[in-house]
């Protein structure tokens, strides 16, 4: 639904109670909030003398999720930004959580959990998992109201995650075909917009709790995604390819040096002297071929290339040229 969202929000915090595994002395920031606690609770002590060892700065984050009202409670998470070694057994100190616009929508305290552990020192130790993040389950509570009123509203707008003039088109048909009358109408590839809901029995709820239920042919969407730094490939099943042929060969050139000690005769006048002795190899193999005819499947291309012993990153570069052809009948998405 247009309008309905999540809101991020964050904060900055410090948990206490920790086991001299917190921050350091370095670690300026920590002991100026400590002080400046310190001092709002009636007790004011020279910031040199302050030691963090037990405390950790924090920066708290959540998600407002949608009609969020007070009192409600919601899941946070602590990530440590000084230098402290670990958070576990810490609790969370009252936290204000902002939004962007600075105004403070939640308050998070509590204890830590972790999912993890260290034991040992020095040379002889383990850890498991990471200990400088935490999740408070149900840490903070809610104190603005952020609902969208429903009752309000005069119309009501739809936004599809992925755009397709097809499926907007076929969101916009069940609607109105439940409804039984032209209330949608698809604006774009990507919304479809309700007019007059509160003309339906119960309003926008209750038309929503029909809509949720309604079934819609999605078309599905031909791409393939290339991740060149991982070498990863993921292909859709719906992709499909022109007729082409791919040629593949390697040309290997290995250069290799090796140092020889060059050793006068005896009683001769000459230097023991280090002389290099560089070989030069070229190796290039016979390009093999594979042929694709029209309308040829995932499965035909991965078994071709294959047979063909070529790597992840051939397979990138040889998409890349089928698509430069115009022989990819999909979308390709480099990461």
């Amino acid at each position: 639904m247009e309008g309905i969202r999540d809101n991020p929000i964050m904060g900055y915090g410090v948990v206490v109670g920790l086991s001299r595994t917190g921050d350091s002395q370095q670690t300026v920031f920590s002991i100026q909030t400590l002080a400046n606690l310190l001092q709002r609770m009636g007790l004011n002590i020279p910031a040199a003398s302050v030691r963090v060892n037990n405390i950790a700065a924090v920066f708290v984050t959540a998600t407002l999720p949608p009609f969020a009202r007070p009192g409600m409670k919601i899941d946070v998470t602590v990530s440590s930004i000084g230098d402290a070694k670990s958070l576990a057994g810490g609790i969370l100190l009252m936290t204000p959580l902002k939004s962007s616009n600075g105004n403070v929508y939640a308050v998070a305290q509590g204890p830590l959990t972790l999912g993890g552990y260290s034991a040992g020192g020095g040379g002889n130790s383990k850890v498991v998992n990471h200990l400088t993040v935490g999740r408070i389950p149900d840490g903070a509570n809610v104190e603005q109201d952020t609902s969208v009123a429903l009752g309000t509203m005069n119309s009501l707008s739809l936004l599809l995650r992925d755009p397709d003039f097809g499926v907007a088109m076929n969101v916009a048909g069940a609607i109105n075909k439940e409804v039984g009358k032209d209330v949608a109408r698809a604006v774009d590839s990507r919304r479809v917009e309700i007019s007059s809901p509160n003309a339906n029995s119960g309003g926008i709820p209750s038309l929503m709790a029909r809509i949720d239920t309604l079934e819609v042919h999605v078309h599905a969407a031909a791409k393939v995604v290339v991740n060149e730094r991982t070498g990863t490939i993921v292909m859709g099943g719906a992709m499909t390819i022109g007729p082409c042929a791919i040629l593949q060969g390697n040309l290997a050139i290995e250069i290799a040096t090796n140092y020889e000690v060059s050793q006068p005769q005896p009683l001769a006048k000459g230097d023991t002297v280090v002389v290099p002795q560089t070989d030069v190899q070229a190796a290039e193999k016979t390009a093999q071929l594979i042929q694709l005819k029209q309308g040829a499947t995932v499965e035909d291309l991965v078994q071709g290339l294959q047979k063909m012993g070529a790597t992840a990153r051939d397979i990138v570069s040889i998409l890349q040229a089928i698509k430069a052809a115009h022989a990819l009948q999909a979308d390709l998405e480099v990461l």
